[in-house]
């Protein structure tokens, strides 16, 4: 093709594209690459199918996409002024604030047009402008389908199949001259529609009430509903044309005369321009930083806390998989926040792989070799991690409560919660903060209005879960980045910057200053709790626990010493004289003397009785604690029996009988067959190694610039045998068949034309059929002729390839020009 020729369909205006351009069209839309395409032609076939093209449209931005939707109701093909007069309007409404936005349309007009013709929606120059047929089809207004810009049909389409008689009547009372030609009574009707001046004469005829009729159809939708005797007003308008009949009962206002009355406008209000988003409170930069500091620890703690709750193993999965919502409400309890926020942080302990199925037959949900690995790093990269894991996760914790398109309860780690457009709406909600000043906390409304713009069809329809899914998503972030320290205060902190920008290593810099200092003791108080003013080392802390319940949290932590924690410290193997150890060497004030005196007390009498099995059996050397547990009557259920003056047996089982003595006050230890104290240690449950859950990916990922390079080459290479210029055949010769599509020649002539075209390194037409029976042809450029084979430079592959010559149909020679 000419380069001053126009293209006369989309596979020539991608023909006549530079290497670049259309790796931007493959860019821009990667489902067009799955797989390779085998040349132009197949290339603009699949960009114009509907799935395809749909895709496209719901990536578009606001602007480009009313720029497309004027296209599909401006004539086909339509000049750029054309389109242009539909975006501003006709310019006798003007005003301040009109000539403002005519302005700004224009500047911005270019732009549009630019993205959609890289994406290949819109081909043709800019005097004869074309949206591919399936963008006009489902951009375009039909009774069915309304269009989005709230236009009808023109006075073409909406008179097809009415009666001759009828089109004259409407041409007398609208005051044209009578034709039997329904073609010219079209043509004269959606003259008079377009006409301003003739136009104008005639609404300044009608009634009011027509006019305020007009006025509710004029902006869509454009049908509205009659009886079979309408009012006056609506005969006024039917009697002219201005309401045309669809149905018996349904009319609708012309696509012409709904222009005239909008001063050429397709849009009411054209957006050239994206929502500014504003910025609701300005604060100090190091103070959002600190602030989102103090909220990441809060986040491990929450994390570490959470797992260290099931540590154990944890709850069992439902039979359709997820955590049921007794369990959820007994961790959101546990951690003292609402079941929304449980929900996210046991969301994102999966996410980050912290957390999985245990895959036992009693499936339960426990922390992963990964947990440990992760406790054992640095404050500041367990908090990259988790941030790193919650920025691609697909899954999203807010809609845990909801229920699916089939009615069903979405339940936390359940498998319906992945959003395939959760990333992309992320990722785009916090370079939206990144683009304010530091310490800016942007405006939510803005912020959800400037989302709407940038991606105004992709998730903007109500559905089952509610109205529009990018803006609950982006609530949703907004909420998820605060409780992560994400962000601080309502801004974004610098961590989190260099998180975007620069990568983990520079956010954990940041943020390693910023974190508390782990602490090394505690202060002892009288009234058996002790203070932890701060975060606590890890082994102090995870000693604490075991010898003291937590009371309280918060800046600072308080523990409660009761005889339950202490002889819970006696039962992991400390022994009285290490717990008070432990106490002088970590706290600040001396140990107060209640705790030791309770620490004495529970240790005296711990192991004072022994269960083991017999069932079970007490043993005590004191026969008078034997008789007294005999007597009481608690301890009837045990069915107990003396053997021995300082031995009873019971049918329950030791575990049963072990709770049930220190319930009755006790503080009996299990021994073991030999006598031993069994000492008890918090049993860690893991699963077996797992993988994080895999993104669920939003359509065909962006492929890298190699891919995109070979793919180009490819299209070129077949395009290239597509369309290739041959020799016509020799007279007599079979040559190509009269379709054109394969060249059919002798054996013979097919050996001798590839021996000469290898002696002389041209490139010959092939029709080859492989193994699998595919016919296809091909240009080849062939090395080596030998043992039934040929070796040759595969054009349409970019390749070399080895050919059967027994599978070539035939082989023809390229013209001179034709490579």
């Amino acid at each position: 093709m000419g380069t001053t020729t126009p293209p006369r369909t989309l596979a020539e205006a991608l023909r006549a594209r530079g290497d670049e351009s259309l790796a931007g069209l493959l860019r821009a839309r990667p489902d067009l690459l799955n797989p390779v395409p085998n040349d132009i032609t197949q290339l603009a076939t699949r960009a114009g199918t509907r799935a395809s093209v749909v895709r496209a449209l719901e990536h578009l931005d606001r602007f480009a996409l009313q720029t497309a939707e004027a296209l599909a109701v401006a004539p086909d093909p339509a000049p750029y002024a054309t389109l242009l007069s539909l975006l501003t309007g006709d310019g006798l409404d003007d005003g301040e604030q009109r000539d403002d936005v005519g302005a700004a349309v224009t500047a911005a007009l270019p732009g549009a047009l630019a993205t959609l013709r890289e994406q290949a929606l819109v081909w043709g120059e800019d005097e004869r402008l074309r949206l591919v047929r399936t963008a006009r089809e489902l951009l375009a207004p039909s009774p069915q389908h309304p269009s989005p810009t709230g236009l009808g049909p023109t006075v073409a389409e909406a008179t097809a199949g009415m009666s001759p008689g009828r089109l004259q009547e409407i041409l007398v009372a609208s005051g044209l001259p009578a034709t039997h030609d329904p073609v010219s009574a079209v043509a004269a009707l959606s003259a008079l529609f377009t006409d301003r001046t003739r136009m104008a004469e005639l609404l300044d005829t009608a009634p009011v009430e027509a006019l305020s009729v007009l006025d509710r159809l004029v902006w869509g939708p454009p049908y509205g509903e009659v009886t079979p005797n309408p009012t006056p007003p609506v005969k006024w308008l039917r009697d002219r044309g201005l309401l045309l009949p669809v149905s018996t009962r349904t009319v609708v206002l012309p696509r012409e005369a709904a222009l005239h009355l909008r001063a050429g406008r397709a849009h009411r209000v054209p957006e050239p321009v994206p929502p500014v988003v504003a910025a609701a409170a300005e604060r100090d930069p190091q103070a959002v930083d600190r602030a989102a500091a103090g909220q990441a620890f809060t986040a491990l703690s929450t994390v570490e806390e959470l797992l260290k709750l099931w540590n154990g193993g944890g709850p069992a999965i439902l039979r359709a998989g997820g955590l049921s919502v007794r369990e959820l409400k007994r961790v959101a309890a546990a951690l003292e926040v609402t079941e929304p926020i449980a929900a996210f942080w046991v969301e994102l302990a999966y996410a980050a792989g912290l957390l999985a199925s245990d895959g036992e037959s009693d499936e339960r949900y426990a922390p992963t070799p990964a947990y440990d690995e992760w406790l054992d790093l640095p404050a500041q990269d367990r908090w990259t991690h988790l941030a790193t894991a919650w920025l691609p996760a697909t899954r999203v914790p807010g809609l845990v409560g909801g229920q699916d398109a089939k009615g069903r309860a979405l339940s936390a780690l359940g498998p319906e919660l992945d959003r395939s457009a959760a990333p992309d709406v992320r990722r785009r909600v916090l370079s939206l903060f990144a683009e304010l000043p530091p310490g800016t906390a942007p405006d939510p409304e803005t912020l959800l209005r400037r989302l709407r713009w940038e991606r105004p069809l992709r998730g903007s329809a109500p559905s089952a879960e509610g109205t529009d899914l990018r803006s609950r998503l982006a609530l949703w972030t907004l909420n998820e980045a605060e409780l992560l320290g994400i962000t601080g205060r309502g801004a974004l902190s610098s961590q989190t910057r260099a998180l975007l920008n620069e990568g983990e290593e520079a956010a954990a810099a940041l943020l390693a200053p910023l974190l508390p200092e782990p602490l090394d003791h505690v202060l002892l108080q009288a009234d058996l709790t002790a203070v932890a003013p701060g975060p606590l080392e890890r082994p102090l802390a995870e000693t604490l626990s075991v010898l003291a319940d937590v009371e309280s949290k918060g800046g600072a932590t308080v523990y409660r010493f009761t005889p339950g924690s202490v002889r819970r410290a006696l039962d992991a193997g400390q022994a009285a004289a290490d717990l008070h150890a432990f106490l002088a060497a970590h706290s600040r004030t001396p140990v107060p003397q209640p705790l030791s005196y309770l620490i004495d007390d529970v240790a005296r009498r711990h192991g004072h009785l022994r269960i083991g099995a017999a069932s079970a059996y007490v043993r005590c050397d004191d026969e008078a604690v034997l008789n007294e547990i005999l007597a009481d009557r608690r301890s009837t259920g045990l069915r107990l029996r003396r053997l021995a003056p300082t031995v009873l047996a019971s049918q329950a089982d030791p575990g049963s009988l072990l709770e049930a003595l220190r319930e009755m006050g006790y503080a009996p230890a299990a021994e073991s067959a030999e006598g031993d104290v069994l000492i008890t240690r918090a049993g860690a449950r893991r699963t077996p190694p797992r993988t994080p859950p895999t993104p669920v990916p939003e359509g065909p990922p962006t492929p890298d610039e190699t891919l995109l390079g070979a793919a180009v080459r490819a299209i070129r290479a077949g395009d290239t045998a597509a369309t290739v210029v041959r020799k016509e055949p020799a007279e007599g010769a079979t040559g190509t068949n009269a379709s054109g599509s394969l060249p059919r020649t002798t054996s013979a002539e097919t050996l001798a034309t590839v021996q000469a075209a290898a002696m002389t390194g041209t490139a010959v037409w092939i029709g080859y059929v492989n193994a699998e029976g595919a016919a296809s042809q091909r240009v080849i450029a062939p090395v080596r002729v030998e043992g039934g084979f040929v070796t040759a430079y595969d054009h349409t592959a970019d390749e070399v390839r080895t050919f059967a010559l027994h599978r070539i149909t035939g082989v023809a020679e390229l013209a001179e020009d034709g490579t």
